[in-house]
């Protein structure tokens, strides 16, 4: 008889066959496919998840490139959310995947995360829409892993998985805490965030859409260290046994 799992041989020496078992069973969401949720959603895959919810509105840019897993510039102008379904449909044929290619509306958020996931994947680049997607998944009660400011960073070292309570030195976590404090959440979700301090001279201004007004340079691997720790958040936490740390990167 086929071995659905056998693709999984590797992972099987870390974690023993039950816990591919497990993995197959479960339904992740991840908002968000630029350079951080791209690769989050890849390394998902590639763990074992056997059922997945991808969601972005967005189309590859030229200056895409240099950090996102489906850009290239022969994909520029195509969906990420389709290039990203491809990509994971070519990892696991039998993947269950739902692909939304919209930027999600507090409303279609309510909606979306009425839905029983395992684990969400926060990577959305704008502060208001990711501000009510982990509000809508707290009160939900889906665990969450959301990302922070890879931008202006280049030290991959000072890379952290933590309590939003514990995080510092990053500005967007820093707005994040003091808007959900107004909302009553101080902590009990995981975000990805680095202790360096962002270099000031990458900010630069933009055109405001789709409630993003600036942006950091970024180099290539920074985004991708922080959806590695994303994904590393999600795999560990679907298995996580009662009472094992989940937090990464050690005291600071």
């Amino acid at each position: 008889m086929e071995d659905n799992l056998a693709w999984l041989g590797r992972t099987q020496l870390i974690v023993g066959r039950e816990s591919l078992e497990i993995l197959s069973q479960k339904h992740v969401l991840v908002v968000g496919l630029g350079g951080v949720g791209s690769f989050a959603a890849e390394l998902i895959c590639r763990g074992g998840v056997g059922k997945m919810t991808i969601v972005d509105g967005d189309v590859v840019d030229l200056t895409n490139c240099n950090r996102q897993l489906p850009a290239m510039q022969t994909t520029v102008g195509q969906s990420k959310a389709e290039l990203m379904a491809e990509r994971l449909r070519a990892i696991n044929p039998r993947i269950e995947l739902t692909v939304i290619k919209e930027f999600l509306t507090p409303e279609r958020m309510v909606e979306l995360l009425s839905q029983p996931f395992d684990f969400a994947v926060d990577a959305i680049d704008s502060v208001s829409p990711k501000l009510y997607f982990i509000k809508t998944a707290y009160e939900h009660k889906i665990p969450i892993i959301s990302s922070m400011g890879a931008g202006g960073k280049i030290d991959p070292t000072r890379v952290r998985l933590v309590d939003i309570s514990k995080s510092k030195n990053c500005a967007l976590a820093q707005l994040v805490r003091k808007r959900l404090k107004k909302m009553g959440i101080t902590k009990g979700f995981k975000v990805v965030y680095s202790t360096e301090v962002a270099i000031k001279e990458s900010l630069m201004l933009t055109d405001g859409s789709n409630f993003k007004r600036s942006a950091y340079g970024t180099m290539s691997y920074m985004p991708a260290v922080f959806g590695c720790c994303c994904a590393a958040g999600v795999l560990r936490g679907l298995l996580k046994k009662k009472g094992e740390p989940l937090d990464i990167g050690g005291d600071f």
